[in-house]
């Protein structure tokens, strides 16, 4: 990872299983160094790699929640508040942590994930910061198959759209055409946002995962500011993205079959277009970063990269049966 890239990548291991003998976590909490005994069960010679070591910001394993919300979301959610674009990203393979890495339980106040607690810290500092005017607003998108759908189409006040959802990009920068969003006056408002979007995602079972994410989701706090008793009238403005991504899937693992291996090939091609765009970030030689490949990448262009703060969270298992998966989601870190 070059640390003058403009993407902070972390990764959170799953606790299952951790396997000590083969994921060797260093004392300086960012080298991770994996080593997979040769398998010499045949009588052919095997040139295949066992050693690996991966260099990221930070990694975060036997953490808390709140631990790691610090340490992923807290800086990027302030900055937020001061008139910075930022997105929050967790990606990894199908099961690994993701969803409950963004959005936590409810069953338990301390299992809340990024998306809750970024909400209760952007009404926390709305109530302290007397000296400002705050309007916040939200919204919730769901990108399913390379088509988006509003996950609050069902609330009330949401106006009905007779045209299919379509990313513009124009002067006033990226937006989704007729996609809804909401005036929230405080933390319970926004969560309630939250939950009624969480009702409406599109899930799947296969062997991996009961509750398979089988899109993207996008959840937006649209954050507007000024000073009180000023004479300039213009709002300091910003845009939080917190996006949970659809898992990659190797078919032959999670015996996904017709719709749900559809879903897989779209969620696996966006995945490699992701990886392809924030590659180009990291290049100081790209001239041309390829945004406009699919919806996730494109709805994205003005939050990632360049003056935005973007952090990655790469969600992977730590036990010996995912290992493959593990060096390949690590493999893909910039």
């Amino acid at each position: 990872m070059n640390k003058k890239s403009v993407v902070r990548v972390l990764v959170r291991f799953r606790n299952v299983n951790f396997a000590q003998d083969i994921v060797d976590l260093q004392p300086d909490n960012q080298t991770i160094n994996i080593h997979v005994k040769r398998d010499l069960s045949r009588l052919v010679v095997n040139n295949q790699q066992t050693d690996w070591s991966f260099k990221v910001d930070e990694f975060i394993h036997h953490s808390s929640q709140e631990d790691m919300y610090n340490s992923v979301a807290k800086n990027v959610v302030q900055q937020a508040l001061n008139g910075y674009n930022g997105t929050i990203m967790c990606y990894g393979q199908t099961g690994a942590g993701k969803t409950y890495t963004m959005t936590g339980t409810t069953e338990n106040f301390q299992y809340r994930g990024i998306i809750p607690r970024a909400i209760q810290q952007v009404f926390k500092e709305v109530e302290e910061r007397i000296d400002y005017m705050f309007i916040v607003r939200v919204s919730y998108l769901e990108i399913y198959n390379e088509n988006l759908f509003d996950l609050l189409f069902t609330l009330p006040d949401t106006p009905a759209s007779d045209s299919q959802l379509a990313v513009v990009d124009d002067a006033q920068g990226v937006h989704v055409k007729g996609l809804s969003i909401h005036l929230t006056n405080n933390e319970e408002e926004a969560l309630n946002f939250l939950f009624e979007g969480e009702t409406n995602r599109v899930i799947g079972c296969h062997t991996l995962n009961k509750n398979s994410s089988r899109s993207h989701c996008i959840f937006t706090l649209y954050i507007e500011s000024r000073k009180r008793n000023s004479s300039d009238d213009k709002y300091l403005t910003s845009k939080l993205n917190m996006v949970d991504l659809a898992g990659s899937e190797r078919l032959h693992k999670t015996g996904s079959e017709g719709q749900m291996m559809r879903e897989a090939l779209y969620i696996n091609k966006s995945l490699s277009f992701l990886e392809q765009t924030i590659l180009a970030l990291a290049d100081p030689r790209r001239e041309h970063v390829p945004f406009r490949q699919c919806k996730l990448t494109h709805v994205l262009k003005d939050s990632i990269g360049m003056n935005n703060n973007t952090v990655l969270v790469a969600n992977v298992y730590g036990n010996a049966e995912q290992i493959e998966e593990t060096v390949r989601t690590a493999s893909r870190i910039p």
